[in-house]
């Protein structure tokens, strides 16, 4: 089944804990708005390289949702621990709609998350380790699991990866989004930086997103260059132009001839074998 069945559009995720920020975004199509409480163990993983640790808290749920009118409110939680259930409990309470479990590593760890939230959310399990992974085609099967996030960055740490756009470029991406689509289970993949910026740039990001079949991307703070406030993000980009940016070539990629999609491929995968050229 061709993914982009299940949808035809890309759906937009920016974190931040500012509701200025996220009141702004939302104007201009951000379907939603994220806020992180996750930290445990994030340093450990991540610390000391150029990676996003939020530092948001409780409070900034509430905060966040009262100014959303039409984007949905996601909370990345922690992993599950001995306080997951009056986590979720706080994050609901605080107007959570959607909730993101990280850093499981088998099906019965979201099993067990879907229990405790007992549909009064949505359910966004983040594969992000070589378990879940393994696991995916039981994992996007089960009840109260509203989309799947397979998300790189931990990805290609737990897989001992140089950069994290080689599970995309080595297949692994590709027989994940196969699971998700037999599943007719909506699935986003990572995030998505500039038009024309970065070692990968976002056009060409977006070209394996059209053909796989993905529905959502993370605006990654490349794209919104780490602003930390809405003065500061108006100074850094058009915030508004450069959306639509990824937008027209979102859809352009869509009506891509299969030769062209083959050769975007080759592309895609000859820009990441180059940077892990340049690390090694």
């Amino acid at each position: 089944m061709d993914g982009r069945s299940l949808d035809s559009s890309l759906d937009f995720i920016f974190i931040t804990n500012v509701p200025e920020l996220a009141e702004y975004v939302e104007q201009f199509g951000v379907g939603y708005v994220m806020v992180d409480l996750e930290s445990h163990g994030k340093i450990e993983r991540q610390g000391g390289r150029d990676t996003l640790i939020s530092h948001h808290c409780l409070n900034d749920v509430a905060m966040v949702k009262a100014v959303l009118k039409q984007a949905r409110l996601v909370v990345r939680v922690n992993p599950l621990h001995d306080g997951t259930s009056a986590e979720i409990d706080s994050c609901l309470n605080a107007g959570a709609e959607l909730l993101m479990l990280p850093m499981f590593r088998n099906a019965a760890e979201v099993e067990l998350f879907c229990s405790i939230v007992n549909g009064r959310a949505g359910v966004i399990p983040l594969v992000e380790t070589a378990g879940a992974m393994r696991q995916l085609p039981r994992i996007a099967c089960i009840d109260g699991v509203t989309r799947i996030h397979i998300g790189l960055n931990d990805l290609h740490l737990d897989l001992g990866m140089t950069f994290i756009f080689e599970p995309l470029a080595n297949g692994a991406v590709d027989r994940m989004a196969d699971c998700c689509r037999r599943a007719e289970m909506p699935f986003g993949i990572g995030g998505v930086s500039l038009v024309g910026h970065g070692h990968v740039p976002g056009e060409t990001v977006l070209g394996e997103h059209a053909r796989l079949g993905s529905t959502a991307v993370i605006l990654s703070r490349t794209f919104h260059q780490r602003a930390e406030s809405l003065e500061e993000l108006q100074q850094k980009i058009d915030f508004p132009s450069e959306l639509n940016k990824l937008r027209q070539v979102f859809r352009s990629h869509l009506e891509r001839s299969p030769d062209v999609v083959d050769y975007d491929r080759q592309q895609f995968c000859r820009r990441v074998s180059e940077v892990v050229a340049r690390v090694a």
